[in-house]
């Protein structure tokens, strides 16, 4: 699946209108496959009652194809509230109308009771008031319906909590019993498709169903908040048509995580699974060692080494048995800059090498790590961490890292490197990853939700997750590992990026799963879980 921006996606149905099928048909295959999708998600009776909130435009045409599909296929019980009236030459408007469906129309709402009682009687509403062309701020019948559904999902709310809230409008006077399934049509109202923003009051969705590709917007915070589940239908439009194939965003779903798994020939040993060095630790990031050396060997790869100050090596090795160890020269406890030498030797027999988890800030391992960068003979590279924040005390760091290097930064690491502040980051995730991978041309995977991949080539990635399962001290040198556990086996550094961010997320759902909450998940919980990761994605 693909992410395209609003005009993307405007010249891909364009293109496809021309040769493929028409607009009107790319609507009748997204109202029914929304309706397909509500009725995988809720079991639909005749006591159930969907109330649908239909815009002027396409995605209220969207909305009533969708309840014209729910009267044929279910018994449900379909209310529409009309925030304009539609053409009468419109037949999916005189589809529902021949379906005997009630309409009620905004301009006869005068106070909007209507309304709130469609709303606090629902068991099930559609939101399909605005679509991915939405403007902001929001204004006239969408931003007045907006609110007053909201304030009546809101009421809910305070009731659940024990709370009596006086609610801004009389209007929602009826009372809930029950919080309805909300799903939206493309987006939920409100939303900029492209950057992320949100109007005030966007309702938000359980699920979201959105056309031919996915959205930037979908993917960034805050709008992300309001998205729910989100699921692609690409309504009929195959990826070969060329103003889809050529957009250069994926995200990256188990369809495609699975096929990036490397081969396991049953006749392989160590060596066929690769070799990785991992350079990590110091004095108080101990523990940063064994979560990234085990997350490596967890990946597949056949043997791993562990670098690091002697002292550390004799603490940890009793508890950690599978690596085998390179006792480094140390200082103060620390990796000391004449290490590098010893690294260097040893490094070229190893198919990938880490560098960073736990390694400190100290001046000797900064030069270091800038002894271990002058090599030329260093095997494919993943910089986490410290190495990161050492990285950025140098001017043009980047000029000394191997082709195809990858660095896994959060948005605090790559303020450091590029002097932007987080909040700067977050405001434009998507532009900063490409601009830095161009300009430093490596891979850089951003982390954070939704974490973001991106190489010198232009081509990027988005992982489909946003969990909390994973915001804990040492969920990043699990990741590291497993990316250099990855590219060690033979996958490019784009790749091995991907694919190992997809299956530490999954492993994180599957330790908040398994514990009953994400908030007690820890990274040795994440670590725990890689096995039933990758085994989903193995499965046939």
């Amino acid at each position: 699946m693909k992410v395209a921006s609003i005009s993307q996606v405007r010249e891909i149905e364009a293109a496809a209108d021309r040769s493929l099928m028409s607009y009107e048909q790319m609507m009748l295959n997204a109202g029914a496959a929304a309706s397909a999708l509500l009725q995988r998600r809720c079991r639909i009776s005749s006591a159930t009652k969907i109330t649908f909130l239909i815009g002027k435009g396409n995605n209220g045409g969207d909305g009533l194809v969708m309840a014209h599909n729910l009267a044929l296929s279910t018994a449900a019980d379909i209310r529409l509230y009309l925030l304009a009236p539609r053409d009468s030459a419109d037949k999916n408007y005189q589809a529902v109308l021949s379906d005997g469906l009630s309409v009620t129309l905004a301009a006869e709402d005068h106070d909007g009771r209507q309304l709130a009682c469609l709303i606090a009687s629902a068991d099930i509403i559609v939101d399909a008031v605005l679509g991915i062309g939405a403007r902001l701020p929001l204004r006239g019948k969408a931003a007045k319906a907006l609110k007053l559904a909201k304030d009546c999902l809101s009421q809910y709310a305070a009731k659940t909590r024990g709370r009596d809230e006086a609610m801004s409008s009389s209007a929602c006077s009826a009372s809930m019993t029950a919080r309805p399934f909300i799903l939206a049509i493309d987006c939920p109202s409100g939303i900029d498709c492209d950057t992320g923003a949100v109007a005030e009051n966007v309702i938000a969705a359980d699920a979201t169903i959105t056309y031919i590709a996915g959205k930037p917007g979908l993917f960034t915070f805050p709008a992300a908040r309001y998205v729910g589940d989100l699921e692609i239908s690409t309504i009929g439009i195959p990826l070969s048509l060329p103003e889809l194939d050529q957009v250069q965003t994926s995200i990256v779903d188990a369809s495609l995580a699975s096929s990036l798994l490397p081969d396991r020939p049953l006749d392989g040993h160590k060596g066929t699974f690769g070799k990785i060095m991992v350079v990590a630790g110091s004095p108080h990031y101990i523990g940063a060692i064994a979560l990234a050396a085990e997350s490596a060997y967890r990946s597949g790869a056949g043997l791993v080494t562990v670098a690091t100050a002697r002292r550390l090596a004799e603490i940890i090795a009793a508890g950690l048995r599978e690596p085998t160890w390179l006792p480094l020269p140390e200082a103060d406890g620390a990796i000391a800059e004449s290490a590098a030498d010893s690294v260097v030797e040893q490094v070229g027999r190893y198919d990938a090498l880490l560098v960073g988890c736990g390694l400190g800030s100290r001046q000797t391992t900064q030069a270091f790590l800038r002894g271990l960068l002058a090599s030329d003979s260093l095997p494919p590279l993943v910089l986490d961490a410290d190495a990161l924040n050492l990285l950025s005390r140098d001017s043009r760091w980047w000029a000394s890292l191997p082709a195809d290097t990858i660095i896994t930064p959060h948005p605090g690491e790559l303020g450091r490197l590029t002097g932007l502040s987080a909040k700067e980051i977050n405001a434009d995730r998507w532009a900063v990853a490409r601009q830095c991978a161009d300009e430093w041309n490596l891979v850089l995977l951003l982390k954070g939700a939704h974490t973001l991949v991106a190489t010198p080539d232009g081509r990027n990635s988005v992982l489909p997750f946003k969990t909390d399962a994973l915001s804990t001290a040492g969920t990043g040198d699990v990741l590291a590992g497993l990316i250099a556990g990855l590219r060690g086996q033979g996958l490019n550094a784009f790749d091995s990026a991907r694919l190992g961010a997809y299956v530490h997320a999954s492993a994180g759902l599957i330790a908040a799963e398994s514990l009953g909450s994400s908030r007690s998940v820890i990274a040795s919980d994440v670590l725990a879980a890689l096995g039933r990761a990758f085994a989903a994605l193995e499965a046939p």
